[in-house]
């Protein structure tokens, strides 16, 4: 099981010496990052002595990495906030905006994943409201009012996505695949338009990380997947290199296949989900 998890999952680690040259006395935002993959980035980072500012709902946490970052000599400060509350984002990106003359990485981690099908949800619009709020509003919010200050050190936004998003659509997952799919289009968007002045967009095509989230469904819980750590070695290894985006080897082999395919499996779907 080992050996087939490292065919699957990949791992990319980033020397420490590489990390410290990117990333020391730069300023960080980190959206979720009192739990999983943004936890997990944050540790790194502070190994890195980069500048953090975090990002989450959960204060003990949030509390408990700046303690330790300025403990290593590094700036840092947090904000406890549901990015769904939008007078509360508006808010945050101004004081952001202020506070921050420049931001050199903007980790756009936090999401809300919800499984039910459309029949399920006949009297439930706010499943699609807090998703789109989370997964796709809040990334685009917070760029556009700090586009002066990534602008200003020739930043890169980077959106953790699904690569589920890249096959055909599956029973019960609507508000999940729209609000990220809706957030990939604007990231390549984001990226033709702000190559201009030098700010690079990035999207990681995450397969399964074991976290807090994904670990609520029982099937996923028994499935090789990332750990936490190691998707926040992915999200690094993609804003460090030249890619736009990144997605595992076998994704750019089946994504095509999948395409070919997409009526016989959308066949499949109709008959047995």
């Amino acid at each position: 099981m080992d050996f087939i998890k490292r065919i699957i999952y990949p791992t990319h680690r980033t020397p420490v010496s590489n990390l410290q040259e990117n990333f020391k006395d730069k300023w960080v935002v980190i959206t979720g990052a009192s739990k999983g993959i943004g936890f997990e980035l944050s540790e790194t980072l502070i190994a890195a002595k980069a500048n953090l500012f975090l990002l989450a709902r959960s204060e003990p946490e949030l509390k408990q990495l700046c303690e330790k970052a300025l403990q290593n000599g590094c700036k840092a400060e947090y904000r406890v906030i549901d990015l769904r509350d939008r007078e509360a984002l508006v808010r945050l990106c101004n004081d952001l905006h202020n506070q921050l003359p420049y931001i050199d990485y903007l980790f756009v981690n936090a999401g809300k994943s919800i499984h039910r099908k459309l029949i399920n949800t006949l009297d439930r619009i706010h499943d699609f409201d807090r998703t789109m709020d989370l997964n796709f509003r809040a990334l685009v919010a917070m760029s556009l009012a700090l586009q002066s200050n990534i602008k200003s050190a020739k930043g890169k936004i980077v959106y953790t996505s699904s690569i589920s998003t890249l096959y055909p659509s599956a029973p019960g997952w609507a508000a999940y695949h729209a609000s990220k799919e809706a957030a990939n289009v604007w990231c390549r968007t984001a990226d033709v338009e702000y190559s201009s002045f030098g700010v690079k967009v990035k999207v990681a095509y995450m397969p399964l990380v074991h976290t807090e989230m994904s670990n609520v469904n029982e099937t996923y819980r028994k499935m090789p997947a990332f750990s936490a750590k190691e998707a926040a070695d992915i999200l690094i290894y993609l804003s460090l290199n030249n890619r736009h985006s990144y997605m595992p080897w076998w994704a750019r082999i089946s994504t095509p296949i999948a395409t070919l395919l997409s009526p016989i499996i959308r066949f499949i779907f109709r008959k047995f989900f």
